[in-house]
């Protein structure tokens, strides 16, 4: 059998590149996303390896279980786990008028939801791995939490959302500090600007950005730069690394003058 990825979010946009990658690289893929299954872009993943959709929501721990189950069923193992799904606040309010329906909304989907499917997850790993005599040479699983930027840059018009994925960056630090002696370990891809379904309403506004010096690199990210970073952390070849965060962001994150 084939090593298997957990996609959350793996039918559109990052996800939907991750999952493209990651097929590619010869895994077979599970995704949960909230849409009846699109027939069209499964297909054509379907044409690139094993693929399965769950339709239900990361923010509803009950799908959890069904997510976890349907992948043990159709490939009876699980061997990564991306959590990738996420929202903007669907308003960009200031912060002085957010309003606390859409910050439940954000944090349901974007914090709660990862945790705790990292939980489950976690644990079907250790079922499946069995007894440890000692830490093993490669890792049994590899976690990796797509947070954003926003992690660590402010905008004050989508303050739940920073604050997600700030509490995501953190959550990646816990995961991997208790999953490392369970040979499990968990990473985070930063991403910065890139081109989406999210970001279509703010084109032009980084289209300006970008001309006026925004990041290094002066163009928007693409989904398979994304995919091509989670490939490399999934692949293996860092087994003594854990809690890593790599930016995908064209050198944003970097301070300049």
């Amino acid at each position: 059998m084939p090593k298997v990825a957990m996609i959350t979010g793996g039918n559109r946009g990052i996800g939907l590149g991750i999952s493209e990658r990651l097929l590619d690289e010869g895994y077979a893929v599970s995704i949960l996303a909230t849409r009846e299954e699109p027939a069209d872009v499964m297909g054509a993943l379907r044409e690139r390896g094993e693929a399965i959709y769950v339709r239900g929501s990361v923010a509803e721990l009950d799908d959890h279980a069904r997510y976890v189950d349907a992948t043990l069923e159709a490939f009876g193992r699980i061997d990564v786990l991306v959590n990738n799904a996420g929202v903007a606040p669907s308003v960009r309010d200031d912060i002085l008028v957010a309003t606390p329906e859409s910050y439940d909304r954000v944090m349901d989907i974007n914090l709660r939801g990862p945790y705790f499917l990292t939980q489950r997850v976690a644990a079907a790993m250790i079922e499946a791995r069995g007894e440890l005599t000692g830490l093993p040479e490669a890792p049994v699983g590899t976690i990796v939490n797509v947070s954003s930027i926003s992690a660590t840059v402010v905008s004050t018009n989508r303050g739940e959302y920073c604050l997600s994925k700030a509490g995501g960056a953190m959550a990646t630090q816990l995961w991997a500090a208790r999953l490392a002696p369970e040979g499990i370990v968990v990473y985070e891809v930063r991403p910065g600007v890139i081109a989406t379904d999210m970001t279509s309403g703010v084109k032009e506004k980084y289209d300006a950005l970008f001309a006026g010096g925004l990041a290094p690199m002066p163009r928007w990210g693409r989904p398979s730069d994304v995919a091509g970073a989670v490939a490399q952390l999934v692949a293996g070849q860092m087994p003594y690394s854990t809690g890593d965060v790599v930016n995908v962001d064209g050198g944003m994150h970097i301070a300049r003058l």
